[in-house]
């Protein structure tokens, strides 16, 4: 096999706890992640040329080592000990820096497409150990499915499966830093807590609404006072009919959870039509028995 292509796809936190700071910096978290169906696509193929060449459908996107997928690709040839001979190609369709994994995910795919392409037969906890390298969540993008992340994020358990939902996802005209996020925290001053166990119930008992109510982010709590913008994304797609929305990661992207197709596609019509919102993004819930899903459009009316 000389080339490969794969499906790079994203996440959302449906809890988002910070519980403590470490004395090097790093916060403390315990969060259930899911995977989505919206993806990046990337082409991998073996070259006769020494080294990595990566190309992305953004020319703004760096193709060196300040791209991650660069980074993973020397990752994974300094520890198979194989000259770096690839070239990758990246179709970005995740918004960048928008709290939904875009790059960690890009860096996953790359590094279990070199692993099927080499033939190097890393098992996908060796490859998690190598995505920890490049981010903290990188190792759950490689898991992917419904997951209770803890620790830095690294510390992965599978939970039940999320119910097949329809996710309408939008992402404000701005740029949010997560180091600043984290920095501006004040663990004491979160006074409402996610309840973890009880969003863990929910799923297992496929309760959309009780799921929608358990949806808490305390990183909300330093973001929205920066960007209130967040907040009347989270109040129009509530109006829209989600039974419950909320911020994904640190920033920006606002996601609502929706018990069908018709209004799913009714939300992303009115942030596109009626407020003029760019990025806006229709898709659905990802799950490891799903076979077939192609549920990755952008919506423009």
């Amino acid at each position: 096999m000389d080339s490969i292509i794969l499906k790079a796809r994203g996440k959302i936190n449906l809890t988002l706890d910070v519980v403590g700071k470490r004395e090097n910096g790093y916060h403390d978290l315990r969060m259930i992640m899911q995977t989505i169906n919206l993806y990046d696509t990337l082409f991998i193929r073996k070259t006769k040329t020494l080294g990595i060449r990566l190309q992305t459908n953004y020319s703004w996107l760096p193709t060196n080592e300040k791209n991650i997928v660069y980074r993973a690709c020397q990752v994974f040839f300094e520890e198979a000990q194989l000259e770096a001979r690839v070239a990758v190609e990246i179709t970005k369709r995740i918004p960048v820096a928008a709290g939904l994994a875009g790059g960690s995910t890009d860096a996953a795919a790359t590094l279990i497409g070199l692993n099927r392409l080499f033939d190097t037969k890393h098992s996908k906890k060796k490859l998690m150990e190598m995505g920890l390298k490049l981010g903290a969540d990188v190792p759950f993008c490689i898991l992917r499915g419904t997951v209770l992340a803890e620790g830095i994020g690294e510390v992965l358990t599978p939970i039940s499966e999320m119910p097949y939902t329809y996710v309408v996802l939008a992402k404000p005209p701005i740029s949010v830093s997560t180091a600043s996020v984290y920095k501006n925290l004040d663990i004491s001053k979160i006074h409402s807590h996610p309840d973890t166990e009880g969003m863990i119930k929910a799923i297992r008992e496929k309760d959309l609404k009780r799921i929608a109510d358990n949806m808490v982010n305390v990183l909300e709590g330093v973001t929205i006072p920066m960007h209130p913008i967040i907040r009347t994304y989270k109040e129009e797609l509530v109006r829209c009919g989600a039974a419950g929305a909320m911020m994904s990661g640190s920033g920006s992207t606002v996601f609502g959870l929706f018990d069908s197709k018709e209004k799913a596609y009714a939300a992303a019509t009115h942030f596109k039509g009626q407020l003029n919102v760019r990025d806006v993004f229709t898709t659905t819930t990802y799950s490891k028995m799903q076979k077939g899903v192609q549920m990755n459009e952008r919506r423009y009316f």
